[in-house]
């Protein structure tokens, strides 16, 4: 009777404290969502508020399940995005670059292949992507690489392809859509803005500063003499209008310069010339260019390498030397931008 007695008082004490300590206690969690991956890179600083990793369906092998379609050697290979990826990495950023600045590479990489991939290419219809790099991104195959690297292939290959799995179906989005995501080699202390030099602005390709130097880049400057006969016999046949004088001064005037540092144009034989162009007729590193007139000479003088838009490599390079990581490089290089996920 004693014992049927405590058990009833038991259950009403428990009746009535348990939804108070239940109340009390902490809430449920619902179970863990298993389309979330949760091995996604970290979120960069929230200080900027611009560069975030979105949620994406969990699922290995993103890369090696996307089919490419590359015209190469005028042949079209099909072959895994891996694949694409670590033949265009190896022919498009040094092996020796630091880990986070590889990583970073993939994501604009594979970002650059799937815009094409999307919006197609009237050069080549029949392939979505080619290995000209005038026209999309140089491709090395692993024969290639093999005679290029010789004994450094084996650490080579693995460090790229590492870059590679470790920023696995991982892009540059804006507006929900693939980002123009352009790169070039390095700059002269600040990206171009893109409306300076192609068909109007993009909103995440603007003139941001860019740490590399001379300490860091080989053949950071750079110059180009001719000699007067040539350059002036080189600007008419593509400019015929241009007059030069007997006096050399007044061949080269007026440069003006964007924003960046970069010459944007000038007056040559007193016919307005695109930086663009100049750099196209003498084949110049880039348009961060000073010219020096002399007698019977002209030195064109360039710092850093290529266009100028979007990421520059050996900055990418320095930041990640610095302790930045491939999520903060993005996020200065392309500003407003947000990280997805295939």
């Amino acid at each position: 009777m004693k014992v049927m007695l405590a058990l009833c008082l038991f259950a009403v004490i428990f009746a009535l404290v348990f939804p108070v300590a239940a109340a009390l206690g902490p809430k449920s969690q619902p179970p863990e969502d298993p389309t979330v991956a949760t091995d996604r890179p970290p979120e960069s600083p929230a200080s900027d508020g611009l560069f975030y990793v979105e949620e994406r369906p969990a699922s290995p092998d993103r890369d090696d399940e996307t089919t490419v379609k590359l015209l190469r050697d005028g042949k079209i290979e099909e072959l895994s995005l891996t694949d694409y990826l670590i033949g265009a990495m190896s022919a498009e950023m040094p092996a020796t670059f630091e880990p986070e600045a590889l990583k970073a590479q993939a994501v604009a990489l594979r970002t650059y292949y799937l815009r094409k991939a999307k919006l197609g290419s009237s050069a080549h219809p029949e392939a979505q992507i080619c290995a000209d790099s005038t026209c999309c991104a140089a491709f090395r195959d692993e024969e290639q690489l093999k005679e290029r690297w010789g004994e450094s292939f084996e650490t080579n290959f693995k460090k790229i392809s590492a870059a590679v799995r470790a920023t696995d179906g991982l892009y540059i989005a804006y507006e929900g859509q693939p980002a123009l995501a352009v790169f070039h080699s390095s700059s002269a202390g600040r990206t171009e803005d893109c409306g300076e030099i192609w068909n109007g602005p993009v909103p995440y390709l603007v003139s941001v500063e860019s740490p590399e130097s001379a300490d860091t880049v080989p053949g950071y400057v750079a110059s180009v003499t001719v000699s007067a006969e040539e350059f002036r016999e080189t600007v008419l046949e593509k400019y015929p209008g241009a007059v030069f004088g007997e006096d050399m001064s007044g061949w080269v005037t007026e440069p003006v310069y964007s924003a960046s540092g970069r010459l944007s144009h000038v007056l040559i034989g007193g016919v307005a010339v695109q930086a663009t162009s100049l750099r196209s007729m003498f084949g110049l590193r880039s348009t961060a260019v000073k010219i020096e007139v002399n007698d019977g000479s002209v030195t064109m003088t360039t710092t850093g390498y290529g266009h100028g838009v979007g990421m520059s490599q050996y900055g990418a390079n320095t930041m990640a030397q610095a302790g930045a990581d491939f999520t903060e490089i993005l996020s200065h290089y392309y500003p407003g931008t947000t990280l997805a996920g295939l």
